[in-house]
C-alpha cells in the first residue's frame, strides 16, 4: 500500500502538505486559463479533465471523468474504483459531475484516501465549469435571438413549461443590452509580474510615483479593473511567485544585464507557455539586439521600450486585452477595430499610450450622451474600439481579412517587414489593397520621411509625419474627425461649418434642416455611417454605408431615407420600455412615456410591465390570430406629486382640512410645474382620442398592499376645439387624482389597514381610451376583466382554469359589478347559468364617453365625462352583431346574432362559441403568461376592438394587470368531517385560505326580513354598524342575501367597500325566493382578496353549503336594526378556509 508522510513526521509532513496546496492552486490557475480561451464546451471539458489528476497527491495513480448533458470526458484508461471522490454541478444547460478515482489503495485521510482540501478543490472545479457553461449558454441564447424573425408568427401552445422557458428567454433578451457589455472583455489583465533588477525597478518606480501614475491613468479613464503589479528581481523569486499565483502577463525588463533576462524568458515560457511575456527595454539602442534574439528563438510575445512614461504599462495591458478579446467583442458587441501597422518598438511604445488615451477619452465623451446609470456607462467603456498592432505584412493582412467588416480605420507605417524582409513600399501597397475593397475607410499613411507624403496623396489618404511636433494633435484630429469620435459637424461643400450635433437627438434635428449640398458633402465622404459606427449604432451604420446618392431619385428622398432609419431604430430601442418624454420621442402604443421622475406607482408599474411583455416578450407570437396592444400611455411619476404639494403648500392643508369637497377646490387652485405643463401641451396636441386619467399610488395594486379602486379615475372626452381648454381639463383631472388620496373613503381605508395617509404618494397614468366614435359617444366593442384563479368553479372547471367577465362598452360597467357576462376562458362554450338566468340578468345598459359635452365639471365626480345608455343604442350603432344573441321564446334557446326579433342577450356567442375572434384563447394564454411572470394568481383588465386591422385581425388591448393577493394554498379541510355539532356554516364556494381566530361577532340579515326593494336602506344600516365596530376595534362575520357591492341594487346590497371594511368574513347567501349568482365585482373583489378577507357563498338549493339559522337565532343579541341582527358568541369562532378546494367552515368555539 502506498503512503504519504504521517502527521508525526513533523516538518516532512508540513512540506508535503504545502506542496499539495501549491499543486491545487496551480491546477485552478491552469483551469482558469483554459476557460479564458473560450473554446467550445466539449473541447474545454476535455482539456480540464486532463488537467485534474495533476492536482491530487498521486497523479500517476489518478484518473478523472467529467459528465455533462449525456456526454462523458475521461482521462485515458479511466476505470471507476471504490476510491472515488465526486462533486455534482448544475447549469442552465443541464446537470453534470466531476469525479476522480485512485487506481490503487492509499492510507485513510479525511475522506477515504482523499484530503479535505482535495474535496474543496473539486467543489471549486465544479463551480468553474458551471459558470463557464452558463456563460456559453447565455451567448448561444443571444446568438439565437439575433436570427431573422419568420415572416409569420409561429404559434406556440402555452403550457406552463413552455411559458416559463419563453419568459426566461424574454428576461435574457430584456437584459441583453446591458448584459452584452458584461460579456465584453471577458479577459482583463488583473495580475502582472514585473521582473527587473533593483535599479531598474527603482527607475520605473520614480521615487514612489509609478503606482500613482498607473492608478491615475485607470481612474481618469473610469476603468474599474486596475491590475496589480508584483515586482521581483531574480529568477528564483519569479518562479516562486508563478507557482503561488496565476499571472495574466509577465514583463521582463532588460537593463545593463541583457543575457540573464533573455535566459529567464526562455525558462518561463518553457514552463508557462500560455502566459504572455513581454520584453521591456530600458535603452532604445538595444532594439536590434532584442529583435535578433527573437529571430534566434527567444520566445517573448512583444517588445516595448521604457521611455520614462508609466503609460507604457497601461498600453501594454490594454493591447494584450484587445488581442485576446477582439474575437469575442466583435462578435457579441459589434465593437469596432483600429488597425495599427508599425514595426518600430520605440515608436509604438510612445504612440500606443497616446492612442489609447485618446480613444478612451472619446468613448467616455460619447457615453455621456447616454441617459443611464453610472455602472452602465462604465460597462459601455468596454465597447470601445479594439486596437490591434501588426508589425509585419502577414500579421496586418490576417487582421484585415478577419475583421474587415468591423474596421473603423487603419494607421500604417510606410515600411515594415514582408516575408521576413523589410519592404520600403509595404505601407503603400497594403493601403492600396485595402482601399480597393473599402474606398471610404479612414486611413493614415505615416512616415518619418516627409517625402512619402506624395504616396499618401496618390492614395487620397491622410499623411502624418512621425517627427512632427504636432503629432499628438494630428492623431487626435484624425480620430475625432475621420473616425467619427467627436461631435458631428455639418459642413457645406466648401467645408465650412453649418451646425454641430453633440448627440443623436441633435444629429436627427439638424438632419431635417441642413441644406441639400451638406447632405451630398457628407454622403460622398461616408461621414454619416462613420459617425454612427463610432457611437455604437452599428445596425444603422451598416444599412447606410453601402447606399449611394445615385440610389435615390432626389436628395429629398435621401434625406427622408436617413431620417426614417433613425426613427425606426429609436422606436426599436424604445419598444416595450418606459422612455423619458422629449419632443423627438414617438408617442405610440409600443412604449410608455414618462413625464416626470419618481416612482410609477402600482398601476404604472403594471402598465410598464404590460408594455414590456407585449413588445419585448413578443406576446403576439403566442397568439397569431389576434393583435395584442396597449393603448397610448403616459405616466407622471411621484416626483411631480411631491413638488405639487410643496410648491402649493398643501401639506399643511391636508393635515387639518377634512372637508373633501373644499380640499378638491384647493387642489384645483394649485399649479403644476412648468416643465410638466409644457409636456402635457405637446401630448394633448398629439392625441385627439378620449383620455382616461387614472390614479397610480405607491400602494395601489401591489403584491402586499390592498389599495385598489379607492382613488380617482376620470375619463375626458378630449374633444373641445380649443387645445388649451383640453389641456386645462387634463390638468384639472390630474390635480383631482392627486387629491383623491385624502378623500373620505381613502382615509377610512387607510385606517382600516393600519397605514398612515402620509406614507402614500401619487403617480398618475394618462391613457388613450380604446374604442371608436359613434355620433356623440365613444366606446369599445368589449371590455372586461379576467382572473387566473376562479374561486367559484362549476361543472368540470377547476379553480386554476380562471374566469373572465365581459361587457359591451367601457369597463366601468364590469368594475362596478353590474350585469356583465361571466365565462371560463378554458370552457368558453359552456354557459355557467341557465338560459332563463342568462336572459333575466343580461346586460341592459352600457357606459360610453360622452362626446356631446366638450366642457365638463370634474367636481361632479369621476363619471362626469361618461354617459350610461340603453343597450339598444349599441345595436343601432352596429356594435352588437357578434356580441349578442336573441332569445327564442318558441324554442327556449339563444340564437347568435341579431337576425330575428326577440329579447337581446349579451353572451358573445359568435366570439366565444364560434371563434369569430379568438378572445377565449387570448385570455387563457395571457393569464397563463402573466400568472407565470408574477408567480401568483392575477387579474387583468382588457378591451377588444373587433374591427379588423390591415392584417385582417381584431385587436386585444391589455389595460392593466394586478396580483390577486389572497393565498390559495397551504390549509386543508377534510370535506367529510365538517358536519359536526358545533358547525354554524359550511360553504363549498369560498375564497380565502387559512385559519381565522379571535372573532366573536356576527352581523346578519334575517332571511324573512330581506326585501330587494330596500337594499339602499340596508346599505346605510350596515354602514352605521360597521363604523360602530371600527370604533370598538372588533372584526366580524357579515352574512346577507345576494351580491355584496353590486351597483345594481336589485341584485344585492349595493355597499361600497368602506361601508363594510371591518368585516373579516363576508358571506353571500342565496335564498329560496332570491337566487343570484355569487359576486365577483373587480375593485371590490380585489380589495377583499388583498386584505385576506374570507369571501363565502352559500346556496343550499344547489348543495353548495348550509347555514344553521336556528343556532344563530339562539345566540346572544348585542343589537338589532330594521334589517340586521348583531350577535356575539361567548367564545371566538373557529373559521377554516381551504383555498385549494374552495371550501370554508365556521364553527362555534369550544372550551
Amino acid at each position: 500500500m502506498n503512503h504519504i508522510p504521517e502527521s508525526g513526521s513533523g516538518f516532512t509532513r508540513e512540506i508535503h502538505d504545502q506542496q499539495e496546496r501549491l499543486k491545487e492552486l496551480a491546477c485552478i490557475n491552469r483551469a482558469t486559463q483554459i476557460l479564458k480561451e473560450r473554446k467550445p464546451v466539449e473541447e474545454t471539458l476535455m482539456h480540464l479533465v486532463l488537467e485534474l489528476p495533476n492536482a491530487l497527491q498521486f497523479p500517476e495513480f489518478t484518473v478523472a471523468r467529467i459528465k455533462f448533458s449525456g456526454q462523458t470526458f475521461e482521462t485515458p484508461g479511466f476505470t471507476e474504483t471504490g476510491w472515488k471522490l465526486s462533486e455534482d454541478f448544475e447549469s442552465l444547460s443541464g446537470k453534470g459531475s466531476v469525479e476522480v478515482c485512485y487506481t490503487c489503495p492509499f492510507l485513510e485521510e479525511d475522506e477515504g484516501p482523499f484530503q479535505k482540501e482535495e474535496h474543496d478543490l473539486l467543489v471549486n472545479f465544479a463551480g468553474l465549469i458551471s459558470r463557464y457553461i452558463n456563460s456559453q449558454a447565455a451567448e448561444q441564447i443571444q446568438f439565437l435571438d439575433t436570427k431573422p424573425e419568420p415572416d409569420q408568427p409561429v404559434p406556440i401552445h402555452p403550457d406552463s413549461k413552455s411559458i416559463r422557458r419563453l419568459l426566461q428567454q424574454f428576461l435574457d433578451r430584456h437584459n441583453a443590452e446591458r448584459d452584452v457589455f458584461h460579456d465584453l472583455m471577458p479577459f482583463m489583465v488583473r495580475e502582472i509580474l514585473l521582473v527587473a533588477s533593483l535599479y531598474d525597478a527603482y527607475s520605473i518606480e520614480g521615487e514612489g510615483r509609478f503606482s500613482d501614475y498607473m492608478l491615475g491613468e485607470y481612474y481618469q479613464m473610469s476603468l474599474t479593473t486596475i491590475p496589480r503589479i508584483t515586482g521581483v528581481s531574480g529568477e528564483d523569486e519569479a518562479f516562486s511567485r508563478l507557482e503561488a499565483r496565476h499571472y495574466d502577463m509577465i514583463i521582463i525588463m532588460l537593463g545593463v544585464d541583457k543575457s540573464n533576462p533573455m535566459n529567464l524568458c526562455r525558462s518561463i515560457k518553457q514552463k508557462y507557455p500560455y502566459i504572455p511575456t513581454y520584453i521591456l527595454l530600458n535603452n532604445p539602442g538595444d532594439i536590434p539586439w532584442a529583435q535578433e534574439q527573437k529571430r534566434h528563438g527567444v520566445p517573448f510575445d512583444n517588445l516595448f521600450v521604457w521611455t520614462g512614461e508609466s503609460r507604457v504599462f497601461f498600453a501594454m495591458a490594454k493591447l494584450l486585452e484587445d488581442k485576446v478579446n477582439v474575437a469575442n467583442d466583435t462578435r457579441k458587441g459589434l465593437t469596432g477595430v483600429i488597425l495599427i501597422i508599425e514595426d518600430a518598438p520605440d515608436y509604438y511604445s510612445t504612440y500606443l499610450p497616446m492612442l489609447y488615451t485618446l480613444v478612451l477619452e472619446q468613448t467616455r465623451i460619447l457615453i455621456e450622451d447616454v441617459s443611464s446609470d453610472e455602472l452602465y456607462k462604465v460597462l459601455k467603456l468596454r465597447a470601445r474600439p479594439k486596437i490591434l498592432l501588426a508589425t509585419t505584412w502577414e500579421e496586418a493582412m490576417a487582421v484585415y481579412d478577419r475583421y474587415k467588416d468591423r474596421l473603423l480605420g487603419v494607421i500604417s507605417d510606410m515600411r515594415f517587414p514582408r516575408k521576413g524582409t523589410l519592404y520600403e513600399m509595404a505601407g503603400y501597397d497594403i493601403i492600396k489593397l485595402i482601399r480597393e475593397e473599402q474606398p471610404n475607410l479612414p486611413t493614415i499613411l505615416q512616415s518619418s520621411d516627409p517625402g512619402n507624403a506624395r504616396y499618401a496623396e496618390q492614395l487620397k489618404v491622410n499623411f502624418i509625419n512621425k517627427n512632427s511636433e504636432s503629432l499628438l494633435q494630428d492623431i487626435k484630429s484624425f480620430i475625432t474627425y475621420y473616425l467619427g469620435f467627436g461631435h458631428f459637424v455639418y459642413r457645406d461643400t466648401k467645408g465650412r461649418q453649418i451646425a454641430v450635433a453633440k448627440s443623436m437627438k441633435e444629429f436627427e434635428a439638424f438632419l431635417k434642416t441642413v441644406p441639400e449640398d451638406s447632405l451630398v458633402y457628407h454622403a460622398m465622404k461616408n461621414h454619416f455611417s462613420l459617425w454612427l459606427m463610432a457611437r455604437g449604432e452599428v445596425k444603422i451604420a451598416k444599412i447606410i454605408n453601402p447606399v449611394k446618392i445615385s440610389d435615390f431619385s432626389s436628395l429629398r428622398e435621401m434625406r427622408e431615407f436617413l431620417l426614417n432609419i433613425i426613427r425606426k431604430r429609436r422606436r426599436e430601442m424604445n419598444k416595450g420600455k418606459v422612455v423619458n418624454f422629449d419632443e423627438s420621442v414617438m408617442i405610440d402604443e409600443s412604449n410608455v412615456v414618462s413625464f416626470s421622475g419618481g416612482s410609477l406607482g402600482g398601476k404604472g408599474r403594471g402598465l410598464a410591465f404590460i408594455s414590456t411583455l407585449i413588445y419585448s416578450f413578443e406576446l403576439g407570437r403566442l397568439l397569431p390570430g389576434i393583435n395584442i396592444r396597449t393603448p397610448v400611455t403616459a405616466i407622471i411619476g411621484t416626483d411631480e406629486f411631491d413638488q405639487f404639494m410643496e410648491t402649493n403648500r398643501l401639506w399643511e392643508v391636508v393635515s387639518h382640512e377634512k372637508d373633501f369637497k373644499a380640499l378638491q377646490k384647493q387642489f384645483l387652485a394649485g399649479t403644476l410645474s412648468d416643465d410638466l405643463e409644457h409636456k402635457l401641451r405637446i401630448f394633448i396636441r398629439l392625441n385627439a382620442k378620449p383620455l382616461a386619467v387614472r390614479s397610480s399610488s405607491l400602494f395601489e395594486d401591489s403584491l402586499s398592499q390592498p389599495f385598489s379602486g379607492i382613488f380617482g379615475t376620470y375619463l375626458l372626452p378630449n374633444n373641445h376645439p380649443d387645445p388649451e381648454v383640453r389641456l386645462m381639463q387634463l390638468i384639472g383631472a390630474i390635480k383631482l387624482v392627486f387629491s383623491s388620496i385624502y378623500s373620505d373613503n381613502s382615509r377610512i381605508y387607510f385606517e382600516a389597514v393600519n397605514y398612515k395617509v402620509e406614507q402614500e404618494k401619487m403617480a398618475v397614468v394618462i391613457q388613450a381610451v380604446v374604442g371608436h366614435s359613434y355620433g356623440d359617444i365613444f366606446y369599445p366593442h368589449i371590455s372586461g376583466t379576467a382572473q387566473s384563479f376562479n374561486f367559484y368553479p362549476v361543472a368540470n372547471m377547476t379553480p386554476h382554469d380562471g374566469f373572465a367577465v365581459a361587457a359591451v362598452g367601457l369597463g366601468q360597467y364590469v368594475l362596478d359589478g353590474e350585469r356583465a357576462f361571466r365565462f371560463s376562458p378554458s370552457y368558453p362554450a359552456l354557459d355557467i347559468v341557465s338560459i332563463m338566468d342568462l336572459t333575466r340578468y343580461s346586460q341592459t345598459e352600457f357606459y360610453a364617453v360622452n362626446l356631446g359635452r366638450s366642457e365638463i365639471d370634474l367636481l361632479k365626480g369621476e363619471n362626469a365625462g361618461l354617459v350610461k345608455l340603453e343597450i339598444s343604442r349599441a345595436e343601432r350603432d352596429g356594435t352588437l352583431n357578434h356580441s349578442a344573441s336573441v332569445y327564442s321564446i318558441d324554442n327556449d334557446t339563444l340564437i347568435p346574432g341579431l337576425s330575428m326579433p326577440g329579447p337581446r342577450v349579451i353572451n358573445f356567442a359568435n366570439i366565444l362559441k364560434y371563434d369569430h375572434t379568438p378572445l377565449a384563447h387570448t385570455l387563457k394564454t395571457v393569464l397563463e403568461v402573466v400568472r407565470e411572470a408574477f408567480g401568483a394568481p392575477v387579474e387583468i383588465e382588457y378591451a377588444v376592438d373587433l374591427d379588423k386591422g390591415e392584417d385582417g385581425k381584431a385587436t386585444f388591448y391589455l389595460l392593466q394587470i394586478k396580483p390577486l393577493v389572497g393565498s390559495v394554498a397551504g390549509y386543508s379541510i377534510d370535506p367529510e368531517s365538517v358536519y359536526t355539532d358545533d358547525m354554524l356554516l359550511v360553504s363549498r364556494k369560498s375564497m380565502g385560505n387559512g385559519l381565522v381566530e379571535g372573532i366573536s361577532d356576527i352581523i346578519y340579515v334575517e332571511p324573512d326580513m330581506f326585501d330587494n326593494l330596500m337594499t339602499m336602506e340596508m346599505a346605510d344600516e350596515i354602514d352605521a354598524l360597521n363604523r360602530k365596530m371600527m370604533a370598538q376595534g372588533r372584526k366580524y362575520v357579515l352574512i346577507g342575501p345576494g351580491r355584496w357591492g353590486t351597483k345594481d341594487r336589485f341584485l344585492g346590497i349595493p355597499v361600497e367597500w368602506p361601508q363594510i371594511s371591518n368585516a373579516r368574513i363576508i358571506v353571500e347567501v342565496s335564498l329560496p325566493t332570491f337566487h343570484v349568482d355569487a359576486s365577483q365585482g373587480s375593485h371590490f373583489f380585489h380589495n377583499v382578496t388583498s386584505m385576506s378577507i374570507g369571501y363565502l357563498a352559500v346556496n343550499e338549493a344547489t348543495g353548495d353549503g348550509v347555514i344553521m339559522w336556528d343556532k344563530l337565532r339562539k345566540c346572544k343579541e348585542i343589537g338589532k336594526g330594521h334589517w340586521f341582527r348583531h350577535i356575539r358568541l361567548p367564545k371566538p369562532l373557529v373559521i377554516r378556509m381551504d383555498g385549494k378546494i374552495g371550501m370554508a367552515v365556521i364553527s362555534l368555539g369550544m372550551g
